[in-house]
């Protein structure tokens, strides 16, 4: 089945720059665009695109408010934020409003694939810098709620060796480091091809849907370290 797909961006080169990516993929159609959030409202309702990819900074109307618009007016649109800020507050609020994905800018043509092929099918999708660093304010919050804000003692790392292999488990070590198939790759001297094949086969053990679940489970069971 082809994946209709919206873009929605106010940078015109940038806004290129990723249609070409996405009709490099047989699956992939892009088959509207716009330069703010305003026109997302009717360039959804005329084409019902399987997946929004929408800027968050925009002149007119942000992304995290056409999002909700969005939402509102069609309840089963998959959007994925487009963005250059990493920090937590961003994250959050974006999700909270109802985004299925949040990409970096900074992301590679990988995790732009990726991250649509698993909103397209009901999952969500962060990119790992972002993973990493919610992961880790998680981790702070839930650990300053244990004790009461004060000292944390070390937390004994169990690999799961019981479910994955050694390798599976020094590759979601890395997804929790917050590193790319690409990073993950070149730390292990493998190829991103065998990368994504070990990922496929720990989210498939673990019974998650994406990586950022696989993190988060990882992390409560003390699976890997957060650094």
């Amino acid at each position: 089945m082809t994946t209709k797909i919206v873009i929605i961006d106010d940078h015109q080169l940038f806004r290129e720059g990723v249609k070409r990516i996405l009709e490099f993929e047989k699956a992939f159609q892009v088959v509207a665009e716009g330069d703010d959030g305003s026109e997302a409202l009717g360039l959804v309702q005329e084409h019902q695109p399987d997946v929004v990819i929408m800027d968050i900074n925009m002149p007119q109307m942000n992304g995290v408010e056409a999002t909700r618009e969005l939402i509102e007016k069609f309840p089963n649109t998959k959007i994925i934020i487009l963005s250059i800020h990493d920090d937590e507050n961003y994250v959050t609020h974006a999700l909270k409003t109802g985004a299925c994905g949040y990409l970096l800018k900074e992301m590679d043509a990988d995790a732009l694939i990726e991250a649509v092929r698993v909103v397209a099918d009901g999952g969500s999708y962060l990119h790992p810098k972002v993973t990493h660093n919610l992961v880790n304010e998680y981790r702070k919050l839930a650990a300053g709620v244990a004790h009461g804000g004060g000292y944390v003692p070390t937390v004994e790392i169990r690999r799961p060796l019981h479910l994955l292999t050694r390798r599976e488990c020094e590759v979601l070590q890395m997804l929790a480091d917050g590193k790319s198939n690409r990073g993950i790759g070149e730390s292990l001297f493998i190829s991103e091809k065998t990368v994504k094949n070990h990922v496929s086969n720990i989210l498939q053990k673990m019974n998650v849907n994406d990586r950022t679940q696989a993190v988060v489970v990882a992390i409560k069971n003390g699976w890997v370290e957060v650094r």
